[in-house]
């Protein structure tokens, strides 16, 4: 992998959902994975990463300094924490900024780089043309949140949100200043080829998430298998001079670990 730097994210340790008290109490909810994260960071660690990427739910849920012991124990950085939010409603925005800055502060105090931001609402009735205009201008309140804290803001393109392909990818970047976190599956299964985009969006790439995706029956994958064409990413982030971290995930999978070191083996022969 040349001068990438690996880590690996942790929702992969159990089921992923967020804090239930959220409906009612927007600053309170957060995303996070239903497991053991101490098995989670040993296990990343075992595999052969050197670091680590946490949902804002489980980041907050340990002290900092129990937090930073784990991680020092094993050898891991903390390489960045995944937030979101609507994004789009003027009403909660302040709440759902105070959330993620929230989780900044929490990241600047254990020293990561990277803070990435998921979201932009569906409505019930559908998707207005504002709403890319309200989705851009609280990316740049989130990245203003960051850079007062020391940490590079992301903004991650997500199934279910209205940015999801090519088209609206290349709607929002020419409405915020945000760096763009590309999430090679995500990208894919919205239609968009990850490479292309890659290359598109070069200048706006500082990290990357690496996951594998089936279309039939629709699954994220390891990175030695499913419909995308990993080594063209690899391809792709080479000839933009990328050597930032690249963070490898799975959602979902029966043997964490045993996923976790699918595509360290992988990633060691690309």
């Amino acid at each position: 992998m040349g001068n990438f730097k690996l880590a690996y994210h942790a929702n992969c340790w159990g089921d992923l959902g967020g804090n239930a008290v959220g409906v009612t109490s927007i600053t309170q909810l957060s995303y996070r994975t239903f497991g053991d994260m101490r098995r989670a960071v040993a296990d990343i660690a075992a595999a052969g990463y050197q670091g680590v990427e946490l949902f804002d739910g489980n980041l907050l849920d340990l002290p900092v300094a129990e937090m930073r012991s784990l991680l020092d124990d094993h050898g891991l950085a903390l390489v960045a924490t995944y937030s979101g939010g609507n994004l789009i409603f003027d009403d909660i925005l302040p709440e759902e900024l105070a959330r993620i800055a929230r989780a900044a502060d929490r990241a600047a105090e254990l020293k990561a780089p990277h803070i990435v931001i998921g979201g932009g609402a569906k409505r019930f009735d559908g998707t207005r043309e504002t709403d890319y205009q309200k989705l851009a201008a609280a990316l740049d309140r989130v990245k203003e949140v960051a850079e007062a804290r020391g940490l590079r803001a992301h903004y991650h393109p997500h199934l279910s949100t209205i940015v999801e392909g090519p088209a609206e990818v290349r709607k929002i970047f020419a409405l915020t200043s945000i760096d763009f976190c590309p999430d090679t599956a995500h990208l894919a299964a919205a239609g968009g080829d990850p490479a292309e985009m890659i290359r598109e969006h070069a200048s706006r790439i500082s990290y990357v998430h690496l996951k594998g995706f089936q279309k039939e029956p629709f699954a994220f994958t390891p990175l030695d298998r499913g419909d995308v064409g990993t080594d063209a990413i690899i391809s792709a982030l080479r000839d933009i001079g990328f050597n930032g971290w690249v963070c490898a995930e799975l959602d979902s999978w029966p043997d964490p670990l045993e996923g976790a070191k699918t595509t360290m083996e992988y990633l060691k022969s690309a």
